[in-house]
């Protein structure tokens, strides 16, 4: 059966857009443990709100997006809640989860779900990865899209050329904006530019292409690599080669192949952007997060004064002491308890979490109903605002910059704990530097 496709609105039609927001799954979210143990990634809370109504948000923005698709290979029960809740905060647009019966990739899951994403035949739709905390220039990218008439439109920004090979780069022309080239994590620099994980496709391109990779990858030569034989089994082969032809991935299988076409752009962001991959990594967005909410004049942010330092985040049912100096960047989540003197500075405390009088909480993340006695001190190590990496060097050792306790954690009083991660459940009675405590 071929694939049906829709022709570009011609005549002056108002053309349609959807939206498709990647969250990935369990398996996938290994690098945010501890926290991804007992909330899973896109909905873990940055900033007040979870990482995936962040995406919503933004998209809420352009008024023509009536249907959004969450595609993931988590439980469909994960999501119930959440898009209940979401379906009446957002009453212009429909949400959906659709979930892969296994990891398909970024390219796959929308080429498994194409007919949902094709009924009403929409002209384009937006691709966000839901572990992307940045403005969101949806509307400029639609502009773009427009005024190049274009195929294909990706969001990019520039980091600093050491770091520029972690990431997926992008050779465009400065003048019209066009990928010349894409290569995902090269070996050597080609380019500070860089993939946002923010696509904006038409329908009659990116599908083909997907459908293209697909071909290719099946009739691509295999070279076996064959088991010794007591370790051999009949389902080796089977399991092993329907799972590689069926994972399709944008950022190596696409991508590269649409800057061929003459009619793929970059919009090139100047704002934040931030990949949020890691536990730590969550502290950084939260600041970006909060600082562009007060910047804004959202009333979610607290006022400032003598001690609040913006921006802060204070969900109405914490209980914080007047006493105790909060900020800046810093978020209290639900009946959270802070006591008399207590400092919290770059930091994200969690619901039912309680830190007792004159503590120090810097640069960490506390988990949910984890208790920090009088007296203690919880904190990381400060890393450049430019730097997208949450590990530091320690006495030649690589160790999480920001520190982390996972939920229910105590640390008694008067104890420090430095450059840690805490899985959760446990109990600190010393002062410890520099480890993961299990």
């Amino acid at each position: 059966m071929s694939l049906q496709v829709p022709s570009r609105a011609k005549g002056g039609a108002t053309p349609s857009t959807k939206a498709v927001i990647l969250v990935g799954g369990p398996a996938r979210g290994t690098r945010f443990r501890p926290l991804s143990l007992d909330v899973p990634k896109p909905l873990f809370d940055v900033a007040g709100h979870p990482i995936l109504e962040h995406c919503l948000n933004a998209v809420a923005k352009v008024s023509e997006i009536k249907e959004v698709f969450i595609i993931g290979y988590y439980e469909e029960s994960v999501f119930r809640d959440f898009i209940r809740d979401a379906a009446r905060n957002y009453p212009n647009f429909s949400i959906k989860y659709l979930r892969e019966y296994q990891a398909l990739g970024t390219a796959g899951g929308l080429y498994h779900f194409r007919d949902a994403i094709l009924k009403g035949r929409p002209d384009r739709f937006f691709v966000i990865n839901a572990d992307v905390c940045c403005s969101f220039p949806l509307t400029e990218m639609l502009k773009l899209f427009d005024d190049k008439d274009a195929e294909a439109v990706i969001l990019g920004t520039r980091v600093n050329d050491d770091a520029a090979t972690n990431f997926g780069c992008i050779v465009s022309d400065a003048h019209n904006k066009r990928v010349l080239h894409y290569v995902e994590k090269p070996e050597s620099h080609i380019s500070n530019l860089i993939n946002c994980g923010v696509y904006l496709f038409s329908t009659e391109c990116i599908f083909p292409a997907v459908k293209s990779a697909i071909k290719r990858r099946t009739e691509r030569p295999r070279f076996v690599s064959y088991p010794s034989t007591e370790a051999l089994d009949s389902s080796f082969f089977d399991q092993d080669d329907a799972e590689k032809s069926e994972v399709i991935r944008l950022e190596q299988d696409i991508l590269s192949d649409l800057a061929d076409s003459r009619q793929f752009f970059v919009l090139e962001t100047k704002d934040f952007w931030r990949q949020i991959k890691t536990a730590g990594s969550a502290v950084p967005a939260n600041a970006l997060y909060l600082q562009k909410a007060f910047q804004s004049g959202s009333e979610e942010i607290s006022k400032p004064s003598a001690n609040i330092l913006p921006p802060v985040y204070i969900h109405p049912t914490a209980r914080v002491d007047p006493t105790a100096k909060l900020g800046p960047n810093v978020s209290i989540g639900a009946n959270v308890t802070i006591g008399p003197g207590v400092r919290v500075k770059e930091a994200i405390v969690l619901e039912d979490a309680e830190i007792k009088h004159d503590s120090c909480v810097m640069y960490a993340i506390v988990g949910w109903s984890s208790k920090i006695g009088a007296w203690a001190r919880v904190e990381g190590t400060p890393t450049p605002v430019a730097s997208h990496n949450t590990t530091i060097i320690k006495n030649g050792v690589k160790v999480q910059s920001i520190t982390i306790l996972g939920k229910d954690c105590g640390v008694r009083d008067e104890v420090r704990v430095q450059n840690c991660v805490c899985l959760p459940n446990k109990e600190l009675k010393r002062d410890v530097t520099n480890e993961v405590i299990m």
